[in-house]
């Protein structure tokens, strides 16, 4: 019985860092005593969305375990590097990356500057990223970033997830796909916030492009 109830513990210990490796930890733990989790207004957040210039063509002259090989490698770097900076990564869909600032823990005016700092660190480790199957081939990566009001909730119950919903979301998504190769595309209202910061941010204006 003591055997089985070690086996039992650890377990239970398994699932428990799982589920806190999957939602932030507030929400896993509400999860785990049974407590409802409601959806949640953020007045004011920064998003992040990156991914991979060509990936698909990238796919097509590798072989699948080659392209696993590759996210994996890429995403690794990138969790150590948000692990320097006050944000929470979101999800990963293929070579899409979503990290947030702002959320679930409110850090003031603060999210716009974290996002930005977090964005120049992983341009910067990208430059000299090497695919292990084609270290010859560079791998470009383009990143939007916006800022504005969302509603984060857990959907699911098998597999729950937290989720953003709201127009930040899908902007911030645009913001990343109208962006070039090796660049930061950032939205008006995520500049305002940076130069309020007084943190030697530094942006050039693109003008204005048509977000479909």
């Amino acid at each position: 019985i003591r055997e089985r109830t070690e086996e039992l513990e650890i377990e239970k210990q398994k699932t428990d860092k799982l589920l806190t490796q999957m939602l932030p930890p507030s929400v896993a733990e509400a999860l785990k005593m049974g407590t409802p989790v409601e959806p949640e207004y953020f007045e004011e957040v920064t998003l992040y969305f990156s991914d991979i210039v060509g990936f698909t063509t990238i796919s097509a002259m590798s072989e699948p375990i080659e392209v696993v090989d590759l996210l994996n490698d890429l995403y690794t770097l990138f969790d150590a590097i948000i692990g320097s900076h006050d944000v929470y990564k979101v999800e990963t869909i293929g070579d899409a990356y979503m990290v947030a600032s702002g959320l679930p823990k409110r850090n003031g005016n603060r999210h716009a500057g974290e996002i930005a700092n977090m964005s120049l660190d992983i341009l910067s480790s990208v430059g000299t990223f090497k695919m292990r199957h084609m270290p010859e081939v560079p791998v470009r990566i383009r990143i939007g970033l916006h800022s504005g009001p969302c509603v984060a909730g857990v959907v699911g119950l098998t597999m729950p997830r937290y989720c953003l919903f709201g127009d930040t979301v899908n902007t911030a998504s645009r913001m990343e796909s109208t962006g070039l190769p090796y660049r930061i595309h950032v939205n008006q209202r995520t500049v305002a916030i940076l130069l309020s910061l007084q943190e030697g941010f530094k942006v050039d204006i693109r003008g204005k492009t048509e977000l479909k």
